[in-house]
Formats: C-alpha cells, structure tokens, sequence
C-alpha cells in the first residue's frame, strides 16, 4: 500500500506535539547538538538501530558537535504518518534521561535538541 502524503495543515499539527522538529521542504527535520565526536557517533548508532527495526530509513548529516536528521517518504512524495511516528520514536531515545530510580544517569550535557 502506498503511503499518503500528509498535507502542510496536517504536517504543522502533528509538528506540534514534536518540538525542535521543522518542516523543510518535502521532509521534517531536527537537529541534535552533542557534547562532542563520541556522543554523535552513540546517537547515530541508536538511530540507526531504530530506523532499521521500523525499516524506515532517514538522511543524516552527522558532525563533531550534533546530527540532523531528516525524513520523508518517497513513496509518498513527501511528509506521512511513518516521518511522524519514528520522529517521535527518535526522540524518546535521543533525549531520554532518567528520571529518578535506581539510574542517575549522566551529569554531562550528553545530547540534547538544538
């Protein structure tokens, strides 16, 4: 089944609920700023991990200090649900922090949305 492309209105509401996520163009994208060449290169591998699981494949512009990300569906000539959702996924991942527990987590900037 081919892919619909969501139209700019659509596009805009769910970019709502994905702050730092933009509309450029036929895709959306983010930028990720990192504390340096070792975190990137960590992000870039939990993408990548993602997207294979979802077989849903982004372009990656990667960098010393951050990686943007940028997805489209060509089937679709444009912006769908899938772009939406592994956004979201990416994300959850990309900016999780624990939050209390047994994981303190880390006190470095590590990655955060640019």
């Amino acid at each position: 089944m081919k892919e619909r492309a969501l139209d700019d209105a659509e596009i805009r509401g769910r970019l709502a609920a994905l702050p730092g996520w933009t509309h450029a163009g036929n895709a959306i994208e983010r930028r990720y700023a990192t504390e340096g060449w070792p975190a990137t290169l960590m992000l870039v591998n939990a993408i990548g991990y993602l997207c294979e699981a979802a077989d849903h494949h982004p372009d990656l512009q990667v960098s010393w200090g951050g990686v943007t990300v940028r997805f489209n569906t060509h089937t679709a000539g444009g912006v769908s649900e899938k772009d939406i959702e592994i956004a979201r996924k990416v994300d959850e991942v990309a900016l999780w922090r624990p939050r209390g527990g047994a994981l303190a987590g880390t006190t470095r900037k590590w990655v955060a949305g640019a």
